[in-house]
């Protein structure tokens, strides 16, 4: 949407405690991998957390979830940063770190140039995404006419939100 900025949430679970060997891999590149994020064309700002730590939002309450919530000036620069950089490989990995979540994980909505969206507003933009499906409150890949790279880099031929 011209003038707007992108944000997104996505929410993971981890299928181990952060300090677990088995997710060690990732959770050892969780910096690098956001730091790429922070250098890309087009981003604009993620929430912090140190969630090896314990630091989690208290909207999840769950120290194993790991939410990513972050804005961009718009859909090409997210979709380079997801399907083009070092974080393909790690999406390519997610089943060895993840459990797969019943519900929805993905949500992205449209934000005014420096708007800075709450954890609270983000998980409440997912849950509508949950109950109503695409709209202009809340929406996935598919929503986004312009968003071209997901539908053929996609990894392990799962389709995505």
């Amino acid at each position: 949407m011209k003038g707007m900025h992108l944000a997104e949430l996505n929410v993971a679970r981890l299928r181990y405690a952060p300090e677990d060997a088995r997710v060690a891999p990732f959770m050892r590149a969780l910096d690098a991998v956001n730091g790429v994020a922070e250098r890309s064309d087009g981003f604009v700002w993620r929430f912090v957390a140190d969630t090896a730590a314990g630091d989690v939002p208290e909207e999840t309450g769950d120290p194993r979830l790991i939410p990513n919530l972050s804005v961009w000036e718009g859909v090409a620069p997210l979709e380079h940063f997801v399907w083009n950089t070092v974080h393909r490989q790690f999406y390519a990995r997610r089943a060895e770190w993840f459990e797969l979540l019943e519900g929805m994980h993905f949500a992205m909505w449209w934000v005014a140039p420096g708007e800075v969206p709450t954890m609270e507003e983000a998980m409440a933009r997912l849950a509508h995404l949950e109950a109503h499906g695409d709209s202009d409150h809340a929406f996935g890949w598919r929503w986004l006419e312009e968003a071209q790279l997901w539908r053929t880099a996609r990894c392990d031929g799962v389709a995505a939100e």
